[in-house]
């Protein structure tokens, strides 16, 4: 009787902590303005380049998914996504922060234009590879409405930093650029550096929604 009220009772913290985890931290726009201080340096900057570990311009995150946004966050903060500046500003974050912060830039646009439905038609050499990764079925047929909000937008983002982030999914243990996750790394080893830029190429000048809206050094 004794082991069975202990089982229950493990069961139901089990099931009681699951849907705590379970419930998503609602992120304010708002209060995310406040907390973006360590963020404008860079991604508040058009056309800022990283020096480290290599040359190559930030990502565009604002109109990003702001789920995506979160996930990322947290991948620097375990280590996941291996990038020492990164690493330094998620270490500093919890998670109502990063749910903050995602949904300010997720919301702060700027004259976004509508997207296509459907991406331009390839080169004959891009559709293969395209079709090899099976990029779509996870990023959506224009690139800019992923078929879950975990998932990045990648239409229009900067090549240099898409090549960027496709080549560390193939340097899982780089301690300076590596990048951990089954489903990316599987893909990314599938295709040589040369043909990951020419993905890049074409993902970056496709029409999106991703920008990067000038800030204030200033606050």
């Amino acid at each position: 009787m004794k082991r069975t009220l202990t089982t229950i009772f493990g069961l139901a913290v089990a099931l009681a902590t699951g849907l705590v985890h379970s419930q998503e931290i609602k992120g304010d726009a708002k209060v995310g303005e406040g907390k973006i201080a360590m963020c404008i340096g860079c991604h508040g900057i058009v056309g800022y380049q990283a020096t480290f570990p290599e040359v190559y311009r930030v990502p565009m995150i604002n109109g990003q998914n702001a789920k995506y946004i979160v996930n990322a966050l947290t991948e620097y903060q375990k280590g996941e996504r291996k990038h020492p500046t990164m690493r330094g500003i998620a270490d500093t974050l919890t998670e109502q922060d990063m749910a903050d912060v995602a949904a300010y830039y997720s919301t702060h646009t700027k004259d976004v234009k509508p997207v296509p439905e459907k991406a331009r038609e390839p080169n004959a050499q891009v559709a293969q590879l395209l079709q090899k990764g099976a990029c779509v079925s996870c990023h959506g047929d224009n690139f800019s409405k992923a078929i879950d909000p975990s998932y990045p937008k990648l239409a229009g983002q900067h090549k240099d930093y898409l090549y960027v982030a496709l080549r560390s999914y193939k340097l899982e243990t780089n301690p300076k650029g590596g990048r951990t996750n089954a489903i990316m790394g599987g893909m990314a080893k599938q295709f040589t550096n040369a043909e990951l830029k020419e993905l890049a190429n074409y993902i970056s000048s496709l029409p999106g929604e991703l920008q990067t809206v000038p800030e204030s050094r200033f606050r």
